[in-house]
């Protein structure tokens, strides 16, 4: 059963750095709000002196730590018909920040979730890449540890689709390092850094250089890694035989000897005169 009063979660997109990206319903919401969670209080109010804006609801911290226990108090506050705004340090809640909890536990008792869309690290990262962006998987941050991050870098290492990451900066050489030696020293990267910030830096590379960067330089700030998916592999060579068999079988199913030859071609990538001279061998 949907509740009737006007309970809802509106999940608000902020500024990555530059304080102009902030949208007009950003600050409308956050001066209306009844409740905001914010996943720092301190970042919160910088933001709405930044932005002119009297924040006028009630404020709570709400980040990976403490929103367990903090999610049923925003769930009560949305059953007393309260507008309960959701707002990160940057970019969108629950892409790898606070929110999800809250979104699911709001659908799950009948409240609607909405959102004031704005700035992505995950998107503007791969924009800015110059890496294939038509298809990508975001995956978050890597395991902390050596050995559990070399382990799903391996489950990765084949994944033909853009991978997008995030990294802290004291982990980013180490990260580096093992995405080198399980994807190959030549994958190509980027390192975004400090996106739309004054000291924004993109550094674009094959993976073994972005090492030798990130061991020399010891980047700081926020950090997003942009890696080129794995490149296709060719099909493997049949036999001489073998294409001499299938090309024969296209000619039984009907095909002209021309025809099978050029098909046969087309499927193992090889050059329609090496495949005709096999046959006419």
């Amino acid at each position: 059963m949907v509740p009737t009063n006007e309970g809802r979660v509106v999940l608000v997109g902020a500024p990555l750095g530059n304080i102009g990206d902030a949208s007009a319903r950003l600050r409308e919401i956050l001066a209306s709000a009844d409740v905001v969670a914010a996943e720092d209080t301190r970042r919160l109010a910088r933001l709405a002196r930044d932005l002119g804006v009297t924040v006028t609801g009630r404020v709570v911290s709400y980040f990976e730590g403490n929103d367990e226990r903090r999610t049923p108090e925003l769930v009560e506050a949305l059953a007393g018909g309260a507008v309960v705004a959701v707002v990160t340090d940057g970019g969108m809640p629950s892409v790898s920040d606070p929110g999800y909890r809250l979104v699911r536990a709001a659908l799950d008792a009948g409240y609607p979730v909405t959102a004031a869309p704005g700035p992505s690290a995950v998107t503007t990262a791969l924009a800015l890449s110059g890496l294939p962006s038509d298809r990508f998987v975001f995956e978050g941050f890597l395991p902390r540890t050596g050995s559990h991050r070399r382990s799903r870098l391996r489950e990765l290492a084949a994944e033909p689709r853009t991978l997008v990451f995030f990294e802290a900066p004291h982990r980013i050489a180490g990260m580096l390092t093992d995405l080198a030696a399980t994807f190959g020293d030549e994958r190509p990267a980027a390192v975004c850094r400090e996106l739309t910030k004054t000291y924004e830096e993109i550094r674009r590379d094959t993976a073994i250089e972005l090492v030798a960067w990130a061991q020399r330089e010891e980047p700081r700030g926020e950090i997003t890694v942009v890696v080129g998916g794995a490149p296709e592999r060719p099909a493997e060579r049949p036999a001489d035989d073998d294409l001499r068999a299938a090309v024969a079988a296209r000619e039984a199913a009907g095909s002209s000897r021309r025809d099978a030859i050029q098909a046969v071609a087309d499927e193992f990538g090889l050059k329609k005169r090496e495949v005709y001279a096999l046959v006419h061998a």
